[in-house]
């Protein structure tokens, strides 16, 4: 998808591979059909809305609409935008994201709504950690403690990279210590791994709806599958060129076989 356009976020989509297919197909309550206040559903938002690509990929495979419209993304007049919208009204989509740190206020306002209609279902949010640098992630994560919004699911993409290089060297944040600080039950899986992810997110419902809203720190490769593109933040928004492509397509074919 990336590659056709030549435009979008390989990096992040790659390494947050396994947390989607996790949520889709083995955690989410959820409805194809899709309408947009998913009264007995489980919700979920996307707030580092550039990995797109993956999340759009998964609606596909799900039945929200056909794999065949992926081959649009980012394409003039295509439902699939660079970061998702509403305006298009694409299935599986209730908010446009992007612009970061936006995501998780969005999420706290619907899980409180949830709990205010007597909905027992759960709000999953997933956010990057660069994206912990933005000040509105804490202002939603003080309301959500104090109010007791526990049956929202919050996770962090941990990849340690960011659009300007590695997070640490931009602005480190102890994360742990930090959504502790904040009231916050906060655990820590590995992202790259489908059962370990799996059986976080299982685990988080457990530990959900006891008082606390819950943080999962997901630990993940950016470019996971693709040796080139591991670890590095060049990858956080670029495109392949032909050459690169064919070497990642090669490299991720033959990880399949692991699935």
């Amino acid at each position: 998808m990336v590659h056709a356009c030549q435009s979008g976020h390989p990096g992040g989509s790659l390494g947050c591979t396994e947390y989607f297919v996790a949520l889709y197909f083995h955690i989410l309550k959820h409805d194809p059909k899709f309408n947009m206040e998913g009264k007995g559903e489980d919700l979920f938002f996307l707030s580092n809305g550039h990995i797109s690509p993956v999340w759009y990929s998964t609606l596909a495979r799900s039945g929200y609409f056909d794999v065949k419209e992926l081959s649009t993304f980012r394409f003039i007049n295509s439902r699939l935008q660079g970061h998702p919208a509403t305006h298009e009204h694409l299935p599986g989509v209730r908010v446009a994201s992007g612009s970061l740190g936006q995501g998780l206020s969005v999420a706290v306002g619907a899980a409180q709504s949830k709990k205010l209609n007597n909905d027992d279902r759960f709000v999953y949010v997933l956010m990057g950690d660069g994206e912990q640098q933005e000040g509105q992630i804490w202002e939603a994560a003080m309301y959500a403690a104090h109010h007791e919004v526990d049956n929202l699911i919050a996770t962090i993409d941990v990849n340690g990279q960011q659009i300007d290089g590695p997070v640490d060297e931009i602005m480190s944040l102890n994360l742990k210590a930090k959504w502790t600080a904040f009231g916050w039950e906060v655990q820590q899986f590995n992202g790259n791994d489908l059962e370990e992810v799996i059986n976080g997110l299982e685990r988080a419902k457990s530990l959900a709806k006891k008082g606390k809203p819950v943080l999962n720190l997901m630990t993940t490769v950016m470019g996971k599958g693709v040796d080139f593109m591991e670890g590095h933040h060049k990858w956080h928004g670029v495109a392949p060129n032909d050459d690169e492509f064919a070497k990642a397509m090669a490299q991720l074919e033959e990880t399949l076989g692991d699935y």
